[in-house]
This record gives structure tokens, C-alpha cells and sequence, in this order.
């Protein structure tokens, strides 16, 4: 477990959170690419997240189970997380200090646009296929 930190383009929101693995996922769905203007790279945090700034945090809520955050002030997109705030996806852009990181997974392959692809192998996820995996407790959905 690893304590990194993250933070928005003006810094007035910060993001501490324990990180158990540096792999980023990457998110394909239209709701993700309308957000982050582009796929969403994100590295999962569950363990002791703590948001500073919230007087600037926006918080969308994107569909019944999710809600996305994002920096008023300069309009950072910075995590998806359950509503329960159980489960994070924290922008990987938004880290001061991913240099471990690999790029392990894609979801909602099937909503990627043909114009773009990751030159690395990735454990690549339908989003019927993702959302099978929420269904039997697996993981979170990114919605």
C-alpha cells in the first residue's frame, strides 16, 4: 500500500488516498469520454480517501449507483466513485507521482471509437462484460 497524493489543475482540491496497486484502467464509455474529453484513466482507491478543497469540489451524480467529481474552480475531472463512497476510480492525470504505474485494463471496450487504441495489452472488457462482473459483486461500474 502506497499513500500518493492528487489534485486538481488550480490545487484547490486534493485527493490523499492508499493505493494497493499502481495500475491504471482505462474507461471507454460515452458518459466517461464526454467528462474527461477523452477516455478516462483512472487508478482504483477503496482504502482511506480523503478529499480537502470540498468547498470546490462539483459532484455530478451519473447515474444511480455513481457520481463523478470534479474542481469547480478550474474544472478538473478528478474521480468516478460510488454513491456510497466505498469505491474510487481517481483521475490518473490528477496524481503528483505515478511513476510505478502500468496500464492494465479497458472497459467498455465496445464504446471505443475506431480512431484511437493503447499500444499496451490490456485485459480489454465489453461493457456488457463489465457490468456482469459488477453484477456478481467483482468490481464497481464506472457509470
Amino acid at each position: 500500500m502506497k499513500r500518493l497524493q492528487a489534485k486538481c489543475l488550480c490545487g484547490g482540491v486534493r485527493i490523499d488516498a492508499d493505493i494497493a496497486e499502481q495500475e491504471v484502467g482505462v474507461c471507454h464509455c460515452d458518459i466517461c469520454r464526454r467528462w474527461a474529453g477523452g477516455p478516462f484513466t483512472a487508478v482504483e482507491a477503496s482504502e482511506n480517501v480523503v478529499v480537502a478543497g470540498t468547498d470546490l469540489l462539483g459532484i455530478y451524480g451519473s447515474s444511480e449507483w455513481g457520481e463523478r467529481g470534479f474542481c469547480n474552480a478550474c474544472g478538473s475531472t478528478l474521480f468516478w466513485r460510488s454513491k456510497d463512497a466505498a469505491h474510487y476510480a481517481i483521475s490518473a492525470m490528477a496524481f503528483d507521482d505515478l511513476t510505478e504505474a502500468v496500464l492494465t485494463k479497458e472497459i467498455f471496450i465496445d464504446s471505443k471509437p475506431d480512431w484511437y487504441s493503447f499500444a499496451e495489452q490490456t485485459t480489454k472488457m465489453t461493457g456488457a462484460e463489465f457490468l456482469a462482473q459488477f453484477a456478481s459483486g467483482e468490481d464497481k461500474p464506472n457509470g
